[in-house]
């Protein structure tokens, strides 16, 4: 980091912070999806079938993110990674702020969850073209051997969103009784995410057009369609892509999102104890993406991710082993694990480089966000399925990927990527 010139730590510190506030406003709903399944839904209408609708809308933004990324990469790369990197975060912003103002169903019946879940899909479209955009606009910004840790800073960024979404969500929580978070508590953190997305947009119009994309600019074909040509020439990148985003995906719902919920039901922990340990992990998560992003400069992609692979195998499997024993020593397992998934930020530096600049935006938002969409949205149906065989099926799961993600450094290795 200390090698990178002025105007590189802008670009890297500009757009960590956008990619910080504009994941918290993507993943803020779930924390309050409770009162929201109250609020916008018929009083009469049992909780079970409030809180199943709410969560179709928070699922509707995931199912979105596809389009809305194919969409987006396909202007990235005809128009601009610029304009396409500060439209997401516009996006992503005024949903967020509109959210917080949007009248309940007790003020305008029916209209009240129809105009949520637009608002949400306009999210998910967003967060579609921001996480790609954003790997894409600042590997083109920085020299090739700091790219591995651009992206790597950015992915801890958007663990940094997850863990401010749940601070202040334990916040709200902490300093509003329920009646007031019903009243008018749970406002606070989509109005306030919406504003200070607002600010960040003003901040990226300091950001420059990639070098990249100003060199090829008078070359592009406009009546080339990228997905196209990443299609029918970049089969391989995709597939890549598609596996390593496949381990990235499932990793972080597995182990990040549900792991909390499952050490409450499989392994009675206590819910405040869960939530702590989860914020532990997710720091040490943070940690891990730097890392093992500036590991991966210095002594190449492969073998870093042959080391961190080795270390989410064993430590997926310790965590789960001893959590059946005991509780005791389970904020370092946490940690430790939340460490060894950081490997997962390789990811998106393996998806830069293997797409050529013509089509970059366009082959890696399609790899990635399909295989997020698709993959990451049934990790949770598929573990729930295996976990009543047994309680280590989230570590054997997860194991599983983790050697194939050794596969890949092997792979990798052999490439001399």
């Amino acid at each position: 980091m200390a090698y990178l010139s002025r105007s590189e730590i802008k670009v890297l510190s500009l757009s960590a912070l956008g990619g910080i506030l504009e994941f918290y406003d993507f993943i803020i709903f779930i924390y309050f999806a409770h009162t929201i399944g109250t609020l916008f839904f018929p009083p009469t209408m049992p909780e079970w079938l409030s809180q199943l609708q709410t969560f179709c809308i928070f699922a509707a933004g995931y199912l979105v993110r596809p389009v809305g990324g194919i969409i987006m990469a396909h202007f990235g790369d005809t128009r601009g990674r610029k304009k396409m990197f500060t439209l997401s975060i516009f996006l992503m912003a005024v949903p967020t702020l509109l959210i917080g103002l949007t009248p309940t169903y007790v003020d305008i019946g029916i209209y009240a969850p129809m105009i949520l879940l637009v608002l949400r899909m306009l999210q998910g479209a967003a967060i579609g073209g921001e996480v790609p955009g954003a790997w894409v606009f600042v590997s083109e910004h920085v020299p090739p051997k700091y790219i591995s840790f651009a992206c790597a800073a950015l992915t801890a960024g958007l663990t940094g969103g997850i863990f401010l979404g749940a601070m202040i969500a334990l916040a709200i929580n902490t300093y509003y009784s329920p009646a007031e978070i019903l009243q008018i508590g749970w406002r606070i953190p989509f109005i306030a995410g919406g504003v200070f997305g607002i600010v960040a947009v003003m901040l990226r119009q300091w950001l420059h057009e990639t070098p990249v994309f100003q060199a090829m600019q008078k070359n592009i074909l406009s009546s080339e369609i990228p997905l196209k040509r990443v299609l029918r020439e970049q089969r391989p990148a995709v597939i890549l892509t598609a596996l390593v985003s496949w381990v990235l995906a499932a990793s972080i719902v597995t182990m990040i999102l549900m792991t909390p919920t499952l050490l409450q039901s499989l392994f009675k922990v206590s819910p405040k104890l869960a939530l702590e340990a989860n914020s532990f992990a997710t720091v040490s998560l943070t940690v891990g993406c730097l890392v093992f992003g500036a590991l991966a400069g210095k002594y190449g992609i492969g073998r870093t991710m042959l080391f961190g692979s080795t270390g989410l195998i064993l430590s997926s499997l310790f965590l789960y082993q001893q959590l059946a024993i005991s509780h005791e020593h389970l904020f370092l397992l946490y940690s430790l694990n939340g460490f060894f998934v950081g490997v997962i930020a390789l990811a998106p530096t393996i998806g830069v480089l293997s797409f050529p600049p013509e089509v970059r935006f366009s082959g890696l938002s399609f790899s990635y966000n399909l295989t997020y969409a698709i993959l990451g949205g049934l990790t949770p149906i598929f573990i729930s399925l295996l976990i009543p065989f047994t309680t280590m099926a989230p570590a054997f799961y997860v194991a599983s990927l983790g050697m194939l993600n050794f596969g890949i450094g092997l792979y990798l290795l052999k490439k001399k990527f």
